[in-house]
């Protein structure tokens, strides 16, 4: 900046902060910040400070418009103001702060996840696409994010993800099959959480996971040979004792009240136990072996059993949808199943089952 340049810059200030051309501040500011940003790179600490205290004085002024466009000049230049980079990142309107929020260097890690803590879920969602993301803001944007900010936050690969980010990003992946896939592709995912992860997402997620990061693919093939244990285990800690379903399911066996209808309301009103343990006793299988079947990503040996002891579609049916639990059974699944269930011979079934008990009575 030339002398001459530099004192008729200053006489323009002063008219603009003086309230002599108030119409003029917006056009003002946009022309210091080009001004700013052609040679940003040169200027002194003091003319940094004199920018700095101009932006801020004037910033609250000026029509959301004005604050918009010099939020955009602003947010790509690294050397920026910090104060005002700050004033227009808060901005109420998304339209002034999403500039800023999403590409601005001046906005600090700490100042990130305290705006974050406080603005609305649009601010969140621009704070997500930054380029790099520390644990202190993602550890926010997941917990009070809305299902877009978690998405772009796992969208993003330079976001670093907390232990209690990941498993807050699994849970909240329970059921939603976008979500699921985005944080298992995610290349820093720890193991533990990928096997949570994988227990609980669809076939077509684990399939979709392989396809699209063949290196991930032993992996989730490592995966998914333990998701049978894995719910298992889980549904084993969330369950009640199986004592008590036996002692009903062996009275009504003993009594020959054991029937068909009861094992379909059973599994109506949900009682895992009661429908295993029924099941467990029509084929004189142990309980471990039918749990496991229940539990089990495929229901092929599910349709075998109940083929073996004489069950009737609507029951399977049932058996099928509390097997689903809260992830549910897709009218396409059912189908498929039904189409299965159809082919198999009554004699293939329990042959099927017999060879399952003489080999658990061998083990």
């Amino acid at each position: 900046m030339t002398m001459r340049q530099n004192f008729r810059m200053i006489d323009e200030l002063n008219d603009a902060l003086s309230g002599k051309a108030t119409e003029r501040r917006g056009a003002m500011l946009l022309r210091m910040a080009d001004l700013f940003a052609f040679g940003s790179g040169g200027f002194s600490n003091d003319q940094m400070r004199m920018f700095d205290d101009v932006f801020t004085t004037l910033v609250a002024n000026i029509e959301i418009a004005a604050r918009a466009a010099l939020a955009q000049r602003l947010a790509v230049i690294p050397n920026a103001p910090q104060t005002v980079s700050q004033m227009l990142g808060f901005d109420d309107n998304i339209g002034v702060a999403g500039a800023m929020l999403e590409k601005s260097s001046q906005l600090t890690s700490e100042w990130l996840a305290d705006a974050a803590l406080t603005k609305s879920q649009d601010h969140l969602l621009a704070i997500s696409k930054r380029e790099n993301l520390d644990e202190s803001v993602t550890d926010v944007l997941i917990e009070r994010g809305n299902r877009p900010v978690v998405l772009s936050t796992a969208r993003n690969l330079g976001a670093r993800i907390s232990e209690a980010g990941y498993t807050k990003l699994v849970h909240r992946s329970d059921g939603d099959d976008e979500m699921a896939f985005c944080v298992g592709l995610r290349g820093d995912i720890p193991r533990h959480h990928l096997l949570r992860l994988m227990a609980k997402a669809s076939q077509a997620v684990r399939a979709k996971l392989a396809a699209a990061n063949p290196a991930l693919s032993s992996m989730v093939q490592e995966t998914v040979a333990d998701v049978a244990s894995q719910i298992q285990a889980r549904t084993g800690a969330m369950s009640r004792s199986y004592q008590a379903a036996q002692e009903l399911i062996e009275e009504l066996r003993t009594s020959g009240r054991l029937a068909e209808s009861d094992i379909a309301n059973f599994a109506k009103a949900g009682q895992f136990e009661e429908t295993t343990a029924s099941l467990a006793a029509l084929c004189r299988l142990p309980i471990e072996t039918v749990e496991r079947a229940m539990v089990q990503d495929r229901p092929e040996t599910v349709l075998i059993i109940a083929k073996a002891i004489g069950l009737s579609w609507p029951t399977v049916k049932l058996i099928l949808r509390l097997r689903g639990g809260e992830q549910g059974v897709s009218p396409h699944q059912l189908e498929q199943c039904l189409g299965t269930f159809s082919r198999l011979k009554p004699l293939t079934a329990r042959q099927v089952v017999d060879f399952q008990r003489k080999r658990a009575v061998g083990a």
